[in-house]
């Protein structure tokens, strides 16, 4: 199977899990990228059995609504059923590392508000150790330098994004290098650098089932 049609296969998976427990009333996390991207529109399809979503980019908003789904500001939200998002990486603990599409800090506050955080995702993620793929870091713009600095004194190789603005108006440094051997204790020393908004390691609240599109078929995996 190519890599589109195993994100297919497992945005499937994700629609079959979720769609017994959904009511009128359900809200339905939805998260960015082109496996979220699938998810999105196998869910379109089932638009008038539930309510709406809350989507964790600007990106993701527009999708579901040019197919007519309802998209609720997370404010007027008390607790999300489900949150439904990709990975760039993921181990076997479940804890991730996202934020390739750059929209890592809404990601992450859409999921710390979901009961069942579900990552879906295809086989070439699945890594015994974080750190291959580069660590987003999102910056407040006038910190970029000092945040880069304090990045480096953690093994870090920061390099800017460049052209890339969030949705929240911050800047992006991607962290080449990095060995992630803690990832939850790495999470909240990079967070506690001032001028980071947010970091692209989802260990303190990671996934809670991935659903991982092999060429076998879809393999679940609940968290330990």
């Amino acid at each position: 199977m190519i890599q589109d049609q195993l994100k297919q296969a497992v945005a499937q998976a994700a629609l079959d899990h979720i769609l017994p427990h959904l009511t009128r009333q359900s809200i339905v996390g939805v998260g960015t990228g082109s496996t979220a991207n699938f998810f999105i529109d196998l869910l379109a399809r089932h638009r008038m059995d539930f309510d709406g979503a809350v989507a964790s980019s600007e990106a993701t908003a527009a999708r579901l609504r040019s197919h007519g789904i309802e998209v609720h500001d997370l404010n007027s939200i008390a607790e999300l059923e489900f949150y439904v998002d990709g990975a760039d990486e993921c181990n076997g603990h479940l804890e991730l590392t996202k934020g390739g599409g750059g929209a890592l800090t809404r990601e992450k506050i859409v999921a710390a508000v979901a009961k069942t955080f579900v990552c879906i995702a295809d086989e070439s993620k699945r890594v015994d150790f974080l750190g291959g793929f580069p660590l987003p870091v999102e910056v407040i713009p006038m910190a970029r330098g000092h945040v880069a600095r304090q990045l480096v004194m953690l093994g870090g190789n920061p390099v800017h994004r460049e052209g890339v603005v969030t949705d929240n108006g911050n800047v992006i440094l991607d962290v080449y290098d990095m060995r992630i051997i803690d990832p939850r204790q790495l999470e909240s020393d990079i967070n506690g650098i001032v001028g980071v908004v947010c970091n692209g390691l989802f260990a303190a609240r990671p996934a809670d089932l991935l659903l991982l599109g092999t060429h076998n078929g879809v393999e679940k995996f609940g968290r330990r």
